[in-house]
């Protein structure tokens, strides 16, 4: 399954939106779970004797291994690092920790073709933080996976096994198209019900992941899919703006949207002609913060954005209006800031280009994703282990 086994760590060393209708947050199901993964690694918290997985209890009982076994997906993008740490119940799970950093591993990539010191060790001083938290929750079955800047770097395989040494992570690179897979099975349940296929997108900060998707059966099946090598970090380092006068903002915004609308063109041309709804359903940091600019908020609210369903042109203005505006004036926005204000136009080129090609009425937003659908399909693995 590849799934990693970690030991019980020992002493020692304002807006308004048309909302569809919404399932139970964050459930899980076996068929949801469904699917291969790579690879299998043991993985142990810091200092950690890794020799001998922790015993399996049994599932059934208010004391039996439902409820007590902690889950992790540590899922470390080219932009941020993300861990959740969740709990099985009946009908779902519960989570119980989680950590999201920027710690932008793939700054300069995209001209050195390798991941900086100065990154790499933000990122590694962020794993060490999931780290401690692992070894803290007692964290027995988890996942850690790198995506594209790992993928992408010539330095990629020295930084895994640094990661490994420093904070006794292990990290499986996974391919685009399990990247794809996972993030589908993360955030499915949320799309709103319709004829046809539909389509769900993941930005990241060094690729895009686009999946269409049949909804037919309980559990979505992938029609056909695409990564491309732009995200959010790749495209901005790609497209740098040369001034902050109006035209060299209009300029590199124009730019942008060529480079992606080039490399959907293939997918795009295979994508149905008669397809229904056109049901839209964006995972990522770009949708979530462009979702909360849509309601005005203060400051983001996760509760306010999970599940939301928005129209896309509202988005598209929104794209527009940003892309129109110098760093300086995006970071006035409370829920983008300076932290974001450089990657979020290089987010919304991507975002209008997938609209372009998928012109649906309505964008559902999702907070959720990788993470999530690697919790579901190890919950079901030990599911299945407990049983035996």
């Amino acid at each position: 399954m590849g799934e990693q086994f970690a030991p019980s760590p020992r002493k020692g060393n304002k807006g308004k939106a048309g909302r569809g209708k919404r399932p139970n947050r964050l459930k899980s199901t076996d068929a949801a779970a469904g699917g291969s993964q790579n690879s299998t690694q043991r993985q142990a918290a810091p200092n950690v004797d890794a020799s001998k997985p922790a015993p399996f209890a049994g599932f059934g009982g208010r004391n039996g291994w439902l409820g007590k076994t902690a889950y992790a997906a540590l899922d470390l993008g080219t932009n941020n690092c993300r861990l959740l740490i969740a709990r099985a119940s009946q009908d779902g799970f519960t989570v119980v920790d989680a950590f999201s950093r920027v710690v932008r591993l793939g700054e300069g990539l995209a001209t050195t073709g390798k991941m900086s010191d100065e990154a790499m060790d933000r990122a590694v001083e962020a794993l060490s933080v999931c780290a401690e938290k692992l070894k803290r929750r007692n964290v027995v079955l988890a996942r850690s996976v790198a995506t594209e800047a790992c993928r992408q770097a010539v330095n990629g395989a020295q930084f895994i096994d640094r990661v490994k040494r420093e904070t006794g992570i292990v990290l499986d690179v996974i391919s685009p198209k399990e990247e794809a897979r996972l993030a589908v099975m993360g955030c499915h349940a949320l799309l709103e019900e319709g004829e046809g296929p539909a389509l769900i997108f993941d930005i990241g900060g060094g690729s895009t992941e686009v999946v269409l998707v049949s909804t037919d059966g309980v559990v979505p099946e992938i029609l056909d899919w695409v990564s491309i090598p732009w995200g959010v970090v790749s495209l901005t380092e790609s497209t740098p703006l040369e001034n902050e006068d109006a035209e060299a903002l209009e300029q590199t915004y124009a730019a942008m949207r060529e480079k992606v609308a080039n490399a959907f063109a293939d997918f795009a041309s295979r994508l149905p002609q008669d397809s229904g709804d056109h049901r839209l359903l964006g995972t990522s940091g770009t949708v979530t913060t462009l979702a909360s600019v849509y309601l005005e908020l203060p400051s983001y609210d996760r509760r306010a954005i999970d599940g939301l369903h928005l129209p896309t042109q509202a988005m598209r203005e929104i794209s527009q209006t940003l892309a129109s505006l110098p760093p300086a004036g995006r970071a006035q926005f409370p829920t983008i800031g300076s932290e974001r204000s450089d990657l979020v136009v290089a987010g919304c080129a991507i975002l209008e280009s997938i609209i372009d090609i998928w012109p649906g009425e309505r964008l559902g937003v999702a907070d959720r994703g990788i993470r999530e659908g690697i919790l579901r399909a190890l919950m079901a693995s030990g599911k299945r282990r407990g049983r035996r």
